[in-house]
């Protein structure tokens, strides 16, 4: 899925679209799964008990209620964050989106990166992400956690950087 065009400048075009590593994902699906268990199993046992329908009606009803909140709050909404979370490369410039009711966002203009750094720890290492730190010439640097391939992106982001540095320093 390409970022949407309508966000962009008129001949900017899009280098490089992530979202955060699949890995932040793990235990909203982890839980998934263990909630669903759950709920299956204490519904299948209650099915199981010779009381009236209209009790068991409503213990079924308690039982999907706890399980729809854990479950809409500790996978769904974590997915959907995810989800709505965009690191982008552009020609021009890097952005950052994210948040699902509240959007909030970065952009910070090639020619005002100052340096790029990567950093990741063995386990980061093993699943192939990281955080990236960019130093911009106007703020403090800026750390974006769980980038997916770090080090592709920050030698992509370096070779874009001198490019347009590159590009506005040569004489016309």
């Amino acid at each position: 899925m390409g970022y949407p065009e309508n966000v962009l400048a008129t001949d900017e075009h899009v280098v490089l679209h992530r979202h955060p590593h699949w890995g932040r994902l793990t235990i909203p699906a982890l839980i998934l799964i263990i909630a669903s268990a759950a709920a299956a199993f204490l519904a299948g046992y209650v099915n199981t008990l010779n009381w009236e329908q209209n009790a068991k009606t409503i213990v079924f009803a308690v039982i999907a209620a706890v399980w729809l909140i854990l479950v809409g709050w500790l996978s769904i909404w974590p997915f959907l964050n995810w989800w709505t979370t965009h690191f982008v490369i552009t020609d021009r410039r890097v952005m950052y989106r994210h948040g699902l009711l509240t959007r909030s966002g970065i952009d910070i203009p090639l020619a005002r990166i100052n340096s790029v750094e990567f950093r990741h720890g063995l386990v980061d290492r093993m699943f192939r992400t990281g955080t990236l730190i960019i130093e911009s010439a106007s703020q403090d640097p800026l750390e974006f956690q769980d980038i997916p391939r770090v080090e592709h992106v920050h030698s992509l982001l370096y070779h874009e950087v001198f490019d347009t540095l590159g590009s506005e320093e040569s004489p016309s």
